[in-house]
């Protein structure tokens, strides 16, 4: 007797279609409950309304970007990287070891690029770049170092390595901190700027903007000889070794790519509206946890999930805390934390697979 998993592409009948039909009218009652939340709030005060919009997108950017780390890696490998969240604090860091301490990090060497001339973001950006590669390294490496080493090994297994890489990494990057907040001296700093009556942070424009060039990229990589090979890969890596794809390649193309994104997710959790210090701390690696409501709501192996399930997630949280503030009394001060494992848990319980994560049916 073998049980075999593969994707559902059949029309589902019994329980399945009752389920189906379940979830579609409870999409379409939510959506119609939105829509007159929507126009009653508007109504009542328009420029709330736009500012707290404002923050949700940017709170659910910064969940995007991360989750889409989270579905890059899943997709490649099958594994939950657990590790997403002490990644990003270690991209942090190393932004803040270039451009406040102005060295290389780990070296005595200083970073040139703050001596370059120009306007005063041009080193800052740059130096985001070379962050950024230094992410990508560190992913290349560890997924050299226990990641390949698994391929054909139990998922779980590498599940486990990836939690405790996790746990490595943060006490790593904890003791690194050394202070209690290291900034990273973004330009934009704390400035706001008003808009149609409402005070926006310059740093919801710059993850917003971060976010969409991050899945323009991907949309166009996936596109690439090497995203069609992750894709293949993805679907079945026996298969894919079969045609001559090199797994192993694909992997650390997939690690390096997912620590990048979350590096960048890490560098905007120390900004509003996740953080308001500016500065990485002991609490940055713990946005990748936060984040991972939108990864299950929208599907673990789905990139348009990904984004989705961010922009929803992150709707969710700040929506139920601007607008149940008066409820705290009842819900406690800690409730909007809550809302996204709550969103999460109903979806699943109607798409158990997330919005947009393939269905998949075993046969014995």
């Amino acid at each position: 007797m073998t049980a075999t998993t593969a994707p559902t592409t059949g029309r589902r009948t019994g329980h399945g279609v009752v389920a189906g039909r379940g979830g579609t009218i409870a999409l379409v009652i939510a959506i119609a409950l939105v829509a007159v939340f929507t126009v009653v709030e508007l109504i009542d005060d328009a420029a709330i309304f736009f500012q707290t919009l404002m923050k949700a997108l940017a709170l659910g950017s910064v969940y995007a970007i991360i989750a889409l780390g989270f579905v890059l890696i899943f997709k490649a490998t099958q594994t939950v990287n657990f590790s997403q969240g002490a990644l990003g604090m270690c991209g942090a860091l190393f932004l803040s070891f270039l451009v406040v301490d102005e060295h290389i990090p780990f070296t005595t060497l200083s970073n040139p690029l703050m001596n370059l001339g120009g306007p005063s973001w041009l080193p800052w950006v740059l130096s985001l770049f070379v962050a950024l590669g230094f992410a990508a390294l560190l992913g290349l490496v560890i997924e050299r170092l226990t990641i390949r080493p698994m391929i054909g090994e139990p998922l779980f297994s590498v599940a486990v390595i990836t939690l405790g890489l996790e746990i490595i990494l943060r006490v790593f990057a904890t003791d690194a901190v050394k202070i209690q907040f290291r900034p990273i001296a973004a330009p934009w700093g704390t400035d706001t700027f008003t808009l149609w009556g409402a005070v926006i942070y310059w740093s919801y424009v710059a993850v917003m903007v971060a976010a969409a060039i991050a899945f323009v990229a991907v949309f166009f990589f996936y596109r690439s000889r090497t995203g069609i090979a992750m894709r293949a890969v993805a679907y079945d890596q026996e298969a894919a070794m079969a045609q001559g794809i090199k797994v192993g390649r694909v992997f650390a193309i997939a690690w390096g790519a997912g620590a990048v994104l979350a590096a960048l997710g890490g560098i905007f959790a120390t900004q509003p509206p996740v953080s308001q210090t500016g500065a990485v701390e002991a609490s940055t690696a713990l946005v990748a946890f936060r984040a991972l409501p939108a990864v299950i709501l929208g599907g673990l192996d789905s990139v348009q999930g990904a984004l989705v399930g961010g922009l929803l997630i992150g709707l969710a949280e700040i929506y139920a805390g601007q607008y149940l503030s008066g409820q705290t009394d009842i819900l406690g001060a800690g409730y909007p934390l809550i809302v996204p494992y709550v969103v999460m848990i109903i979806t699943l319980l109607v798409k158990p697979y997330g919005l947009f994560g393939t269905p998949e049916i075993r046969r014995v």
